[in-house]
């Protein structure tokens, strides 16, 4: 498994796949196929790609640990950068049609919604992951800040939860699923890290020249 994990063709197969729910978005939308309210449609299907790819990233080290794949390590990155990708397409979809780039209209949502409010929170802590995400940065902050800094993720995966509980007013069985799946992803780092706290090897540094990691493990 690790040499077909290990394979540049299987990064370029990932990648496409991670395209995928855009370009299904897009012919849903040349095919009439976004139901009767576009808007909310697209919001919430951007902003579920958004939370899954959050959580797929975050379940590259428990399973490359509990299934002794270390070359899951070379998709981290990536699936972390698409997560914030579809972060901004969510952001995009309220942006523009949504609030047709009124300024002062989305401040107003920010400091009176307060699902907006910690959506709006999550969102941003993704954007200083996604311009450190590079080798070249772990170089210039050094793994322990680096590290540091990218842990934001795990309040990103809440505030997302969060947001999405917030916003639905009726049905909440999938923020309640989304938020059962957090909760194992982060509960398995807490029990890693107090159970054995010696044998956690530090991957924020990669040997390679490409970076392998948008997040901490």
């Amino acid at each position: 498994m690790n040499s077909i994990l290990s394979s540049k063709w299987t990064k370029a197969a990932v990648f496409l796949i991670c395209l995928g729910p855009l370009g299904a978005l897009i012919l849903d939308y040349f095919n009439g196929g976004l139901g009767s309210n576009p808007l909310q449609f697209l919001e919430h299907a951007t902003g579920d790609w958004t939370l899954r790819f959050v959580a797929i990233t975050l379940a590259v080290t428990p399973l490359r640990k509990i299934f002794n794949l270390p070359q899951l390590i070379r998709f981290r990155r990536m699936l972390g950068l698409f997560a914030f990708f579809y972060g901004c397409c969510h952001f995009s979809v309220y942006l523009t049609f949504d609030q047709m780039f009124d300024v002062r209209g989305i401040l107003a949502d920010v400091w009176k919604r307060r699902y907006i409010t910690v959506g709006f929170t999550g969102f941003v802590l993704m954007v200083p992951l996604a311009l450190t995400s590079t080798a070249g940065w772990i170089r210039r902050m050094g793994g322990r800040r680096w590290t540091m800094l990218h842990r934001a993720i795990y309040v990103t995966a809440i505030a997302g939860v969060v947001h999405y509980y917030w916003m639905v007013k009726s049905d909440i069985r999938l923020p309640l699923e989304y938020a059962a799946v957090m909760a194992i992803l982060l509960g398995w780092r807490v029990y890693t890290h107090y159970s054995k706290p010696l044998d956690r090897a530090p991957d924020a540094i990669p040997a390679r020249k490409e970076p392998t990691s948008v997040l901490p493990d």
